[in-house]
């Protein structure tokens, strides 16, 4: 009950942390200027980043990750459940396509009302996810799963969490070594550019 108790409270920090980020967004919407039908391709290009970065956080969760292939191998109970939830993720996912699809060149004003409402249909959707993953998922998964598979599911979380601290840490490393170096130079040679004052075959990208 122990392990059970602090995976779900874990995951519901998840749920906080989504709900802070889709609640951000649609403070960001009402934010935009009311008094023209168009906004900036690039306002809206920003929102719809915005928007990515959310749907794919709720798709990246330790909910999916870990404890729903457990409730799915304790009971087939949740099968109904989960397939109601995929189905809200896709309807997410076509809300975010549509908001996309407003955003053209950036000379081209993208209607207001259509993005706004993709986008409001977008987060109502993860919205409604979250909801019945907190008021079915959880009860149905603690009353499903069993103590062996809670213990792992913890135990997969912990693995999880301190992978992701150590590679925060070697990204705080890297960056920090690249920047003592990009500050050094040998006789005007800049060691981390093999050819200085042109980019090299390997790193350009074609446009």
């Amino acid at each position: 009950m122990l392990t059970s108790t602090y995976t779900l409270v874990a995951l519901s920090v998840e749920q906080t942390t989504m709900r802070a980020a889709l609640q951000s967004l649609l403070d960001e919407l009402g934010a935009l200027p009311g008094d023209f039908s168009t906004l900036a391709a690039g306002r809206a290009a920003q929102l719809c980043t915005t928007l990515r970065q959310a749907y794919d956080n709720c798709h990246w969760r330790k909910l999916d990750k870990f404890l729903v292939p457990a409730l799915r191998r304790s009971t087939a109970a949740a099968d109904g459940l989960l397939e109601e939830l995929e189905r809200l993720s896709g309807q997410a996912g076509a809300a975010m396509a549509a908001a996309q699809a407003c955003v053209g060149a950036a000379d081209h004003p993208v209607p207001r009302d259509v993005f706004c409402d993709a986008v409001e249909r977008c987060v109502a959707a993860l919205r409604s996810r979250l909801e019945r993953e907190e008021h079915e998922l959880f009860p149905l998964a603690r009353a499903a799963v069993g103590g062996d598979a809670w213990f792992a599911i913890a135990h997969q979380m912990l693995a999880h969490d301190t992978y992701a601290q150590e590679r925060r840490g070697d990204a705080r490393r890297l960056r920090h070594t690249l920047i003592g170096h990009a500050g050094q130079t040998v006789h005007g040679h800049d060691p981390l550019q093999p050819e200085f004052g042109r980019r090299h075959a390997t790193l350009t990208v074609a446009h």
